[in-house]
């Protein structure tokens, strides 16, 4: 090896030994780090170890110095991501449903091994259980791939889609023939990812999840410019509620008890403005898709929350409370 090279190889084995093993509790000695180095076929001597931490300091890295009994040991401090913002990233990947229990298992280790190797142990044993039930479908980091490419490519898309049944089989739709869509977006809502893309069947854009989806293939044929209009429309699309399942959009006034004012703020948003209706009430106008799930929703606090316009999604509203109740 060139001596040149040599010497970039031995400072990237150096960094590499810094971040894993090193932090302000654990630094390593000046002997100890020669000793690792020399182990690795890369002789290093305490002279010219002080250049190669000089070197690392000039380049951007925050390589400190400290005694350590009659000797000087070294630090890094400069990480990417500190424990705590690394617990929160950890605790997402083990709350994610959609994540499968392998991937989160590599996941998590990658992401506790960010913080080195003494703060990994840590936060690898100070994990929190969550009563998540986890997907069984290992392709769902490759379908993601695949349609982030085909949208970034504009490319149309083929996958086939399935429903589960009672056995937890896959039961695919239209005869296992392949579904052809013009991909919009990636959306995640409510611990799923689903692909918002343009349907050619439906002439309509539609929303498919993206773990029910097998044989993801981009297709060599462009989507069209009403297809690429419909790009701009993505972030008002997100900003409605129950948006993942159907339905015709509206805009609607509810009232409801005080107790039901951290419901509406989780489901529509801390931003959603509310004013006093009456003693122990409010009212706020949200924007919603009238679907079954939200009808569902909404008969979960009868008594305590109640629609006051428009007249016509009044009248849907008891039509659904009459089939339901009878």
């Amino acid at each position: 090896m060139a001596k040149e090279n040599w010497q970039k190889y031995k400072l990237l084995r150096l960094l590499e030994l810094l971040q894993q093993e090193t932090d302000e509790e654990h630094p390593l000695t000046t002997n100890t780090i020669c000793a690792r180095l020399t182990e690795l076929g890369l002789p290093c001597e305490r002279r010219t170890l002080s250049k190669d931490v000089a070197l690392l300091n000039s380049i951007g890295y925050e390589v400190m110095c400290q005694r350590v009994g009659k000797e000087y040991g070294y630090y890094i401090t400069d990480r990417s991501f500190s424990v705590p913002e690394l617990k929160i990233l950890i605790d997402a990947v083990q709350a994610a449903s959609f994540i499968t229990e392998k991937k989160t298992a590599e996941l998590v280790d990658k992401l506790a091994a960010l913080g080195g190797s003494h703060k990994a142990d840590i936060l690898k044993s100070n994990m929190v259980c969550f009563n998540t039930r986890k997907h069984s479908n290992e392709s769902i980091f490759y379908n993601v791939g695949y349609l982030e490419d085909a949208i970034e490519q504009q490319k149309k898309v083929r996958f086939h889609y399935f429903d589960l049944n009672e056995n937890g089989e896959k039961v695919y739709r239209r005869d296992h023939d392949f579904y052809v869509v013009e991909p919009i977006a990636l959306i995640y809502n409510e611990d799923n990812y689903y692909l918002r893309a343009y349907s050619t069947k439906y002439d309509a854009p539609t929303n498919y999840r993206v773990d029910r989806m097998d044989g993801v293939d981009i297709l060599n044929e462009p989507i069209s410019e009403a297809t690429l209009a419909l790009r701009d429309e993505v972030e008002h699309y997100t900003g409605r509620a129950f948006k993942m399942y159907g339905g015709e959009e509206a805009d609607i006034v509810l009232e409801f008890n005080d107790s039901l004012i951290g419901v509406i703020y989780d489901r529509f948003g801390e931003a959603t403005p509310m004013m006093r209706s009456g003693e122990g009430k409010c009212v706020a106008t949200v924007k919603v898709q009238l679907s079954p799930v939200f009808w569902g929703w909404l008969f979960q606090f009868a008594g305590e929350m109640r629609i006051l316009a428009p007249d016509d999604v009044i009248a849907k509203f008891k039509e659904h409370a009459g089939k339901m109740f009878g």
